[in-house]
């Protein structure tokens, strides 16, 4: 499936630079970067889920705005 992942880092400290850095190379594991924080990736479910589980394991919440995972079988055209 097609699956975009986007995500928005607070980099105003190192620490927040460096898990910019983790996360934008987790990501580049996995598709193709289309824009500076949006990746378009063909991964099956489980993958999708190893993904996202990995991704979960860098971020911090307090200090990161956003991660999105969005499959494309969920985006309907009009």
């Amino acid at each position: 499936m097609l699956v975009l992942i986007t995500y928005d880092v607070n980099t105003e400290t190192t620490a927040g630079k460096k898990r910019l850095r983790k996360v934008a190379k987790q990501c580049v594991n996995y598709g193709q970067r289309v824009q500076n924080s949006v990746f378009e990736c063909h991964l099956d479910a489980a993958i999708c889920r190893e993904v996202e589980h990995k991704l979960e394991q860098i971020i911090d919440p307090k200090q990161t705005a956003c991660v999105s995972i969005i499959s494309a079988t969920t985006i309907r055209p009009r």
